[in-house]
């Protein structure tokens, strides 16, 4: 499994075949959009939707998009974030783990997981943080099987829908 950071063009814009792979494992993720409501119908994720949500995050200079490959083919992304934008919030977060579909189950999801974790302890980082919404259940089950433990529960930052947080020392 390798995690790279996602390329871009001269141009920032997302390659052309990168951004066909990112849109397979997007709209691979039915499930999990209809709860986030991140695409406006689910059953047909475009890719100009997919570059827009990246590019969303890429305005940020502390974002990383990270790209997860097995044997050359992208099985997932990770999208972290060094600082929160609370500044009493001192870990670093996981925005987002997406596992193709078509791959979940397979132990990659804990693989990606275990690699973002390592990034950031390589750099010093204490813990890392993330944000579940409140009625995704499975996904819920999985960070606390990898040590998550939930200490909050607010509002996402974005569209305000209700969360656990959860954090886990490195």
């Amino acid at each position: 499994m390798r995690l790279e950071p996602l390329p871009l063009t001269a141009d920032h814009d997302i390659p052309g075949p990168l951004l066909t792979e990112l849109t397979a494992l997007y709209a691979s993720n039915r499930g999990f959009h209809t709860l986030s409501g991140d695409f406006p119908d689910p059953d047909d994720i475009r890719p100009e939707q997919v570059a827009a949500a990246l590019a969303e995050e890429l305005a940020n200079p502390d974002v990383e998009v990270l790209l997860a490959r097995s044997a050359g083919r992208l099985v997932g992304v990770a999208i972290t974030l060094a600082r929160h934008p609370d500044p009493a919030d001192p870990d670093p977060w996981l925005g987002l783990l997406l596992i193709d579909a078509g791959e979940q189950r397979n132990g990659y999801g804990r693989e990606v997981a275990a690699l973002v974790e390592e990034r950031f302890r390589a750099r010093g980082r204490a813990a890392l943080r993330l944000a579940v919404l409140d009625n995704n259940r499975p996904a819920l089950a999985f960070w606390q099987v990898l040590g998550y433990t939930v200490i909050d529960h607010r509002r996402d930052r974005q569209r305000g829908r209700p969360c656990a947080v959860l954090s886990k020392p490195l």
